[in-house]
């Protein structure tokens, strides 16, 4: 993914360190649940085969941390607001972990502008238009960027909007 729009609180102020923005990844519960499932089945001589099963592994020399990662931590992640307080938008880069290149707004239209009207980062130094936003933002999301057929580069939230005009049209 490249930007998404996170659901948060009226009032969530994203933590940060000497001023910079701490990346908060998305989906705790579901990570640890996946680590957890991985490890258990690791335990028993099994890896995920990424397409739904599992397949016996190979090698004893790893533990499953080295294979899969570190088992998930709470901090690492945004909090699990309740979904009655997670009533404003907010617009995250997710090329690494995830921190807002917005302020926290009351609807999708008020983002789209402050996102467009400041030149907020689309991809690189690319941004975007009210209208490509606002797509990005009622789909949840958008990749990094795409290579389009004669090798241009535009950005994801550009892309998303383009596809989704033709697919219209058809």
């Amino acid at each position: 993914m490249g930007r998404e729009v996170r659901r948060v609180p009226k009032n969530w102020k994203h933590p940060s360190n000497k001023g910079r923005y701490i990346p908060l990844l998305e989906g705790f519960a579901e990570s640890l649940k996946r680590w957890e499932t991985g490890k258990e089945k690791w335990d028993q001589g099994f890896v995920d085969d990424y397409h739904g099963g599992w397949k016996p592994y190979d090698t004893t020399d790893m533990t499953f941390d080295e294979w899969d990662g570190r088992k998930p931590e709470k901090e690492d992640y945004m909090p699990d607001f309740p979904d009655e307080e997670k009533t404003h938008y907010q617009m995250y880069e997710t090329c690494s972990e995830g921190t807002p290149i917005s302020p926290v707004m009351e609807s999708p239209e008020e983002l789209a502008k402050w996102l467009a009207d400041n030149g907020a980062s689309a991809f690189g130094d690319m941004s975007a238009t009210y209208e490509d936003w606002l797509n990005t933002i009622n789909s949840g999301g958008a990749p990094g960027f795409y290579i389009l057929g004669n090798q241009q580069i535009i950005s994801g939230v550009e892309a998303a909007n383009r596809f989704k005009k033709k697919k219209d049209d058809l």
